[in-house]
C-alpha cells in the first residue's frame, strides 16, 4: 500500500514537526480528486473536501486544526496563532510561535516551502508558484519569522519538476530581468519558451536572503502519480497539503 505521508527529511529541531499528504490518504474524493484532496476550492465537493480534512486532522493526531489559506499568488504573509475561526485568511505564506498552531499550504505543482528557526521557536510555511516567488513571498516570510536569515532552515516539498515545466517570456523576464544570475534555472526548449526550474530558483532566492540551511527539492508532481497536478490534471486537480506545527 502506498504511504499516504511524506515526511520531510531535515535538520528540524526538536518539537518540531513537519508532512506532505498524498492522494493516497485516508479520503473519500471520487472521481478525479479522488481520494484525499484538501483543496476547497478546486472544484470537488464541499462535504468531501470537510470530511477528508477532519480525516487528516485525527490521522495525524494534530495539536489543533490546521490554519488554512485562500491563497492567490501573492506575498502576503499571515501571523497565525492555534485558534481558527472559519474564514480563511488571504495570504500565500503564514508565521506562528505559539505551540500547537498548525500552518498549512494548498499545491499542486507550486512549490510549498517551510520554515523553522534553528531553536524551534518559530515555524513558517510559504505557497511559491512563479507568481509569488517572483513578488517576493519567499523574502516576506523570512522577515516575518523575525529570526536572522542564517538561523532560519528552509525545505523545499513537492512541485512540478524542471523537466515538466515549460513556460514562456513572461515567466522568464520576470526573474531574469532583475536578477540575471536567475537564468541558470531556464533552458530553452523552443522559440519563447523555456523549462524553469521552480525550484531551483527558491533556492537561490533563499540563499541571497541569507538562509544557509536549504533543504528538500527533487520531486515532480507531474510525473509523480503521488500527488495532485494541475499542469496534468487541469481544472479537475485536487490539492495536497504541506504542514508544519511545533508542539
Amino acid at each position: 500500500m502506498t504511504e499516504p505521508w511524506i515526511l520531510p527529511d531535515w535538520p528540524a529541531p526538536r518539537g518540531v514537526h513537519a508532512v506532505v499528504t498524498t492522494r493516497h490518504g485516508p479520503g473519500i474524493s471520487a472521481g478525479p480528486y479522488a481520494r484525499f484532496n484538501l483543496g476547497l476550492r478546486s472544484g470537488d465537493a464541499a462535504e468531501a473536501v470537510a470530511s477528508n480534512r477532519d480525516a487528516l486532522h485525527h490521522s495525524l493526531d494534530l495539536p489543533a486544526a490546521p490554519r488554512w489559506l485562500r491563497q492567490v499568488h501573492g506575498a502576503t504573509v499571515a501571523q497565525l496563532g492555534p485558534l481558527a475561526s472559519d474564514d480563511e485568511p488571504q495570504a500565500d505564506a503564514a508565521v506562528a510561535h505559539l505551540n500547537g498552531t498548525v500552518l498549512a499550504i494548498l499545491t499542486a505543482d507550486c512549490l510549498p516551502v517551510l520554515f523553522c528557526s534553528e531553536d524551534g521557536a518559530r515555524v513558517g510555511a510559504a505557497h511559491a508558484g512563479w507568481r509569488g516567488l517572483a513578488a517576493g513571498v519567499l523574502e516576506a516570510t523570512i522577515a516575518a519569522m523575525g529570526t536572522p536569515p542564517a538561523r532560519l532552515v528552509a525545505w523545499l516539498g513537492p512541485c512540478i519538476g524542471a523537466a515538466s515545466y515549460e513556460v514562456g517570456e513572461e515567466v522568464r523576464a520576470a526573474f531574469v530581468d532583475s536578477n540575471g544570475g536567475a537564468a541558470t534555472c531556464f533552458a530553452a526548449t523552443r522559440p519563447g519558451h523555456w523549462h524553469c526550474d521552480l525550484a531551483g530558483l527558491a533556492r537561490q532566492r533563499l540563499a541571497t536572503a541569507g538562509v544557509a540551511g536549504i533543504h528538500g527539492g527533487g520531486f515532480d508532481t507531474l510525473a509523480d502519480a503521488r500527488f495532485y497536478s494541475y499542469r496534468r490534471d487541469g481544472a479537475s486537480s485536487g490539492r495536497f497539503a504541506s504542514l508544519i506545527w511545533r508542539d
